[in-house]
C-alpha cells in the first residue's frame, strides 16, 4: 500500500537535508568552520529521521523512490539557497581595448574598489582593471559594466584568500 503522506514525508525531509549538507560544505569551502559545525549536527539530525523512515518502510520501492527524488531536489534547493545568500567575495577582471577610458574612475566613483594596469594585447595597448566586489554585487557590477563598456573583456573568479589594501582595512573585524 502506497503511504502518499510518508513519501511526502520522506521527499521533505531529504530536501531539507541535501540543502543543509549542501550549504554546510559550502560554508567549510569559506572557512566558516563554526557555522559549518552547527550545520551539521542538524544535518545529521535530519538525515536520521529520513534514513529511519526509509528503513522502516523498505518493502515498498516508491519510498526509496521519494528519497531519490527528495536527495535531488535538496541539492537544488541547497544551491539555490547559496546563490541567494551570495556568501563572500569575488575578483573580476575587465580588459577594455582602450587605454584612454575613464571607466576605473568611473566605477570608484560607484564605490566599486579598481585597480587598473596597462597591458600589451594581440592588437595593441589595452586596460586591465581588476575589482574585488561582494558576490551579492556581482550582477549589479555585470550590468554597470555591460552599459560603461560593453566590448570589455571580464573574467571572474572567487578568491581564497587575500591580505593587505584598503578592502582588507575596511573588513577587518569582519568575516570574509
Amino acid at each position: 500500500m502506497i503511504s502518499l503522506s510518508l513519501i511526502g514525508s520522506i521527499i521533505g525531509i531529504n530536501v531539507v537535508y541535501v540543502s543543509i549538507f549542501t550549504l554546510r560544505l559550502i560554508l567549510m569551502i569559506k572557512g566558516r568552520r563554526g557555522v559549518a559545525s552547527l550545520l551539521a549536527m542538524l544535518e545529521v539530525f535530519v538525515y536520521l529521521l529520513g534514513l529511519n523512515l526509509v528503513l522502516q518502510n523498505l518493502d515498498n520501492p516508491f519510498n526509496m523512490a521519494a528519497y531519490c527524488l527528495g536527495f535531488g531536489l535538496g541539492v537544488y534547493a541547497g544551491s539555490r539557497i547559496e546563490e541567494y545568500l551570495a556568501l563572500g567575495y569575488i575578483v573580476v577582471q575587465v580588459i577594455v581595448n582602450s587605454v584612454e577610458t575613464n571607466l576605473a574612475m568611473n566605477l570608484r566613483e560607484k564605490g566599486y574598489g579598481v585597480t587598473a594596469w596597462e597591458a600589451d594585447g594581440k592588437d595593441g595597448k589595452r586596460l586591465v582593471l581588476q575589482v574585488l566586489v561582494k558576490r551579492k554585487n556581482e550582477r549589479r557590477l555585470m550590468e554597470t559594466l555591460g552599459k560603461m563598456s560593453p566590448q570589455a573583456f571580464i573574467i571572474s573568479h572567487e578568491p581564497k584568500s587575500f591580505k593587505g589594501g584598503f578592502w582588507v582595512r575596511l573588513t577587518e573585524g569582519r568575516k570574509l
